[in-house]
């Protein structure tokens, strides 16, 4: 667009195109060079939002790491209380032990051809 524009301003400013002058072309491009810059300034403002957030999450995340223990350590509370799992952790009651025993001692036969 803006190529066409300058050409044309350059060159060629008191012909007529297509059927369009110079200035009934201007207003056509108007609309859309205006809607780039608005998607670009948008652009600009996600990209600074992304990088408040990851700067005000890893603050968040140390002060979390200490309330976590915390309550970990709290006598009242500890790793099996409610509170520790209504902060989306798994109660040490509720762990399984990852032990696991394979069938047959862990001789399974080869399955039989077909």
């Amino acid at each position: 667009m803006d190529k066409m524009l300058n050409a044309w301003r350059t060159l060629a400013p008191a012909k007529t195109f297509g059927g369009l002058t110079l200035a009934q072309f201007e207003a056509i491009v108007t609309p859309c060079q205006t809607s780039r810059q608005t998607i670009s300034n948008l652009e600009d403002q996600m990209t600074h939002a992304i990088n408040e957030r990851d700067t005000s999450d890893e603050a968040f995340l140390s002060k979390a790491q200490l309330v976590v223990n915390g309550v970990l350590a709290d006598p009242t509370e500890g790793p099996d209380s409610s509170l520790y799992e209504a902060m989306g952790y798994t109660r040490k009651s509720e762990r399984r032990s990852g032990l696991t025993r394979k069938a047959n001692g862990g001789n399974t036969p080869p399955p039989a051809p077909k």
